[in-house]
């Protein structure tokens, strides 16, 4: 996978606003199944929504993306949409536009797109498997489906369909306390340590004389599978040393926020002032936040997907090509501080999604 080794820093301030009308209309929305392959199945009808669940991490960028999907903006609100921003020629609103490309009927009106969008936050394991059942259009997930289920074989996991859509960062982030306290760098060798349960102390570190609480995402998270790969080399490693699992991204957060002996490995999208991210040595090269983790360069950055469950029917596909667009990529992807895809990884991902019909 090739990627583009620089983006702009990911310091720079965040737009993280949900349109009123695109929340109302996904909070309506329940009961919904996953839907058939191809144009005119009883899912592609626009009577339906189309339903996401999955990573938390992956949740930043279909949730806003949805959100924005259902608030369906005119062609006039730059805020939102502007489609001139980006090289689009059209005076339709947002959702209108790309549902169209499908085949899909303009409803003309803001808030009222051609079908809604529904996303859920759970983890990727459940995402999956809720896809898998039919229970959702779209898994979001932050490690790939082979990682996920190693031990099924490959016939299993053929109808898994796999849509890159952005690149992730995966920092290591500690208690503002002991940030403070000077625990601003660590090696991976030290993070190993602590989560093999070989360390169990702050001051084996040069920090305050704290027992470590290990914080780790739960067992079949994307971001816990992506974790013990790259950083303990095995995505079924053994991690003795963690006291505690969090089934998402937010609630990782909010524990070490409230912590002040925390150590934890979570999304970029979730570091902030309050959460603080270490430098990491890696190999003696040394990562610093943040400049050095908005790269491919970083040794524990990851794919995001969007499954779809054996290829991919246009309601899905009319979505999916919104956020690879450039709009989307700039929209859902860098305002949530991940990294867009390149170019040709951005086509290639493109190509992979059905023809538009109009």
């Amino acid at each position: 996978m090739t990627q583009d080794s620089e983006r702009p820093s990911v310091a720079v301030s965040r737009r993280k606003m949900i349109l009123a009308t695109g929340a109302a209309g996904v909070a309506s929305l329940a009961g919904c199944l996953g839907g058939d392959e191809g144009t005119g199945s009883a899912d592609d009808s626009g009577t339906a929504p189309l339903t996401a669940d999955g990573s938390s991490t992956v949740y930043p960028i279909t949730s806003r993306g949805g959100s924005l999907w259902n608030g369906n903006a005119p062609a006039s609100d730059e805020e939102y949409w502007g489609p001139s921003q980006y090289g689009i020629e059209t005076d339709k609103n947002m959702a209108d536009y790309w549902a169209g490309l499908y085949g899909f009927e303009p409803s003309g009106e803001e808030g009222t797109p051609p079908f809604f969008v529904s996303v859920g936050l759970n983890h990727t394991g459940v995402g999956l498997e809720k896809l898998e059942k039919g229970q959702v259009d779209i898994g979001d997930a932050s490690a790939p489906v082979s990682a996920e289920f190693p031990d099924r074989p490959e016939s299993e996991l053929e109808p898994f369909t796999d849509h890159v859509v952005a690149i992730d960062a995966q920092p290591i982030i500690v208690s503002s306390e002991l940030y403070e306290a000077g625990i601003t760098q660590l090696t991976l060798s030290d993070i190993q340590d602590i989560y093999r349960g070989n360390v169990t102390n702050w001051s084996e570190f040069g920090g305050p004389d704290k027992e470590i609480q290990a914080v780790g995402r739960a067992v079949g998270s994307g971001t816990d599978t992506s974790f013990r790969a790259n950083v303990l080399g095995d995505p079924d490693a053994e991690m003795p040393g963690v006291d505690t699992r969090k089934g998402q991204n937010q609630q990782v957060k909010t524990l070490v926020d409230n912590s002040d002996n925390a150590i934890a490995y979570i999304a970029l999208a979730f570091v902030d002032d309050a959460t603080p991210a270490i430098d990491l040595e890696i190999e003696g090269t040394l990562y610093e936040y943040p400049d050095d983790f908005g790269t491919l360069d970083y040794p524990l950055s990851r794919a995001l997907h969007c499954y779809t469950w054996d290829g991919t029917s246009d309601k899905e596909a009319a979505f999916l090509r919104m956020i690879l667009s450039d709009y989307g990529q700039q929209m859902f992807v860098e305002t949530n501080d991940y990294l867009p895809l390149n170019d040709d990884r951005r086509q290639a991902e493109i190509d992979k999604l059905p023809e538009p019909s109009n």
